[in-house]
């Protein structure tokens, strides 16, 4: 007997508070601000759990349905139910069919010790463990103690384990909201959960014929282990009716079940009770089982972000536009309200997060250049810039940059070439600010993926040749709407806020924003009426990258700053879609919603910044009131005439390279001589041989090789010249 004892000796189990404590669900959980669920991903794929699911979140019928088929007499026994064990031993002597006799409680401790054998096993000595484990459990916890662990650490169907996770992949639903019918079926595949339909609807079946209580007698109060009365979900205060369903009237009952047996187990259900709000932030954010991330969302301005987004893709067509994102940041604390990273609808790459992907940057990066020379005093809002062609000689080759329309518009001013977002002025500008310093301006702006030098990128900087995130670019253009200090932005709840630092002086961020408020300034490129055009003061801009890849507009108000991303994740181009059709309207919609009560207002002009009014020489643009640094402004403003500029070579471009088409004629291939600034009384050499007057703009045939084009005063000494090959 002492050798029997000691042989069936039980391991010692766990508290119920510690078995609580160890319950690490496969999911993790994004909160918003308030501690509202956002979303969920599952993190853990060795098996499907969700959280810990208490007795009173369980339906009553699904509880007693499971007492009824698995231990009917579990309120009574102290652990082993002694009559079914000897039922089971006499059907075993005579050969018949054995139902088992492991209780709830058995079946608990064999689920908290593995080594206690499988549930159900067959092994005498594991019996016999089980059955004093069980008695050892009885002793320390409660019933319901006992009922809650049987219903959580079960395994249902397929990886799902625990009621909460069965209810889900079953049903779509909580285990609260479980039918009597639903309770019957789950009761019904807890002996074989991997069973057929058909098997499972039988089990079910026949548990109408069973009384929740048959045999037990009524529901006794339950002690727990301090001798204290615990609260029973099946005791004698549950109504009947509330606890098993209406009893059966017909074979109707059963064939219910059977369609129902059938839809449980063929239909693919989501294992998502989540809103699935920020799918591509959980994704982000959680990588830890049973985690509880509270984050700075707001749900509902995610909420109309999200819609913003889709409705706009909607109305575009996959065909033209499939993806787009969405951030909204909070001003005065740097807090993400809203992260969109896509939404599904035509998308063929749903799962790219689309507000952390790197994207090229189009004209969204002009502002920090202006703010650069203005702040630099190089110019003002008034100065006026060449929207003509221009040529530049890069180390990688020629570089022609072309407004958007491919329309030049002759002087303009800084307001305009910024408002408008004019490509040519703009690569003029960082001509005169330096692509180094352009870049070291961007980098403290928050662009942290421009990891090369300024010469690496060269001057199409100036129009966004370089890669940035969403993210970046509403973490940038915060800085603007807070006067020129940036700072990280935050999403988790948990993070600190950092202490701001001055990236632009405040003078120069007020400018900028002034110019991007400016929509009579954007006229000539965006129309009167467009979706940049709000009832309040916003400071916005839009840019669109190399082949119509990417469509961004980015903007703030005095207290949020809106950015908004529209293209195709796979790097295919858009079709029809323009600055103000593509990502315009959704930062339109996402601006007004957040607005609806309390309408922007421009923020006061600060300290070292002067109103002046302004005339244009000749007509260039009309007079207007517009704002400088302290001691820059004048009162009049005149394009540098042509008399005024140094005489060069315009074209063809030192270092170009031209071939002769066989299939064209020869005197149809003449290239055209190009010179600006005073030239009247220069004359142009082609390779010793003179051209005639510098201002004829003579069509010339040069045949095979390296040639050199001289521009010379009436002195003969050489001004400017260009080398060239023809092939």
């Amino acid at each position: 007997l002492l050798t029997l004892f000691l042989a069936t000796t039980p391991p010692i189990l766990p508290s119920h508070a510690a078995t609580l404590a160890a319950w690490k669900p496969s999911e993790s959980w994004l909160l918003d601000r308030d501690g509202q669920v956002l979303d969920s991903i599952r993190v853990d794929f060795q098996k499907r759990r969700l959280a810990w699911v208490p007795l009173n979140d369980i339906a009553p019928p699904l509880v007693d349905a499971v007492i009824a088929s698995e231990d009917k007499r579990f309120r009574d026994h102290g652990g082993v139910d002694w009559l079914a064990l000897g039922s089971a031993i006499r059907a075993r002597l005579s050969g018949e069919r054995s139902r088992g006799a492991s209780t709830l409680s058995m079946q608990v401790a064999g689920f908290l010790d593995r080594d206690l054998g499988s549930p159900g096993t067959r092994n005498w000595r594991d019996k016999l463990r089980q059955m004093r484990a069980a008695r050892a459990l009885e002793a320390n916890w409660s019933k319901d103690q006992i009922l809650e662990a049987y219903f959580n650490l079960a395994h249902y169907r397929g990886e799902a384990q625990g009621i909460g996770a069965a209810a889900l992949a079953l049903f779509a639903k909580t285990p609260a909201t479980l039918t009597p019918d639903e309770a019957r079926l789950i009761a019904a595949l807890l002996p074989d959960p991997n069973t057929g339909a058909e098997a499972v609807a039988r089990r079910a079946c026949r548990s109408f014929n069973t009384s929740p209580t048959r045999g037990g007698g009524p529901a006794k109060p339950v002690v727990g282990p301090a001798g204290k009365e615990v609260p029973s979900v099946t005791g004698p205060s549950t109504p009947a009716s509330a606890r098993s369903g209406p009893p059966p009237r017909s074979g109707e009952d059963c064939s219910r079940l059977r369609t129902l047996a059938a839809e449980m187990l063929e239909c693919q259900r989501g294992m998502a009770l989540d809103p699935g709000l920020a799918p591509h932030l959980a994704v982000k954010l959680l990588d830890t089982p049973g985690t509880r991330l509270a984050t700075t969302i707001d749900r509902n301005i995610q909420s109309v972000a999200t819609q913003a987004l889709r409705r706009q893709l909607v109305g575009l067509g996959p065909d033209r536009a499939r993806d787009g994102a969405v951030v909204v940041v909070d001003n005065a604390s740097g807090e993400v309200l809203a992260y969109v990273g896509g939404v599904r609808g035509g998308s063929t790459a749903a799962a790219v997060d689309g507000a952390d992907a790197l994207r090229q940057a189009g004209s969204t990066l002009k502002p920090f250049l202006y703010g650069l020379v203005l702040e630099r005093g190089f110019l003002t809002p008034a100065s006026i810039l060449d929207d003509s062609p221009v040529q530049l000689d890069t180390a990688s080759g020629l570089y022609v940059p072309q407004n958007y329309d491919r329309v030049f518009k002759g002087p303009v001013s800084v307001r305009t070439a910024l408002a408008g977002s004019l490509n040519v002025p703009a690569v003029r500008t960082l001509v005169l600010a330096g692509p180094e310093a352009f870049r070291d301006r961007l980098w403290d702006s928050g662009y942290r993926g421009l990891t090369e030098d300024g010469q690496y990128y060269g001057f199409s900087l100036a129009l966004g040749s370089a890669e940035v995130t969403l993210l970046e670019q509403a973490s940038a253009y915060r800085a603007l709407a807070m006067g020129g200090r940036w700072s990280p932005i935050r999403i988790k709840a948990a993070d600190k806020p950092h202490a701001p630092r001055q990236v632009m002086t405040p003078q120069a961020a007020w400018l900028v924003g002034d110019m991007l408020s400016d929509a009579s300034a954007r006229v000539s490129t965006f129309g009167l009426d467009s979706a940049l055009k709000l009832p309040f003061w916003a400071a916005v801009k839009t840019g669109t990258s190399k082949a119509m890849r990417d469509n961004w507009c980015v903007g703030y108000s005095d207290r949020y700053t809106v950015a908004v991303w529209v293209g195709n994740l796979e790097g295919d181009s858009m079709k029809a879609v323009s600055g103000t059709s593509g990502a315009a309207p959704v930062w339109r919609d996402v601006m007004m919603a957040l607005h609806a009560k309390a309408p922007s207002r421009a923020p006061a002009m600060p300290e070292g910044v002067e109103a002046r009014t302004v005339q244009f020489a000749g007509g260039i643009e009309p007079p207007r009131r517009d704002y400088f640094l302290r001691g820059t402004g004048q009162g009049v403003q005149i394009a540098a005439p042509a008399t005024a500029r140094r005489p060069r070579i315009v074209s063809p471009v030192s270092g170009s390279v031209y071939a002769l088409d066989p299939d064209i004629p020869l005197d149809r291939q003449r290239m055209g001589i190009q010179v600006s600034g005073e030239v009247g009384s220069h004359r142009l050499v082609l390779d010793r041989r003179d051209l005639g007057a510098a201002d004829a703009k003579p069509l010339v045939l040069a045949g095979p090789g390296v040639h050199r084009l001289a521009l010379v005063d009436l002195q003969g000494r050489v001004v400017d010249q260009a080398r060239f090959t023809v092939r």
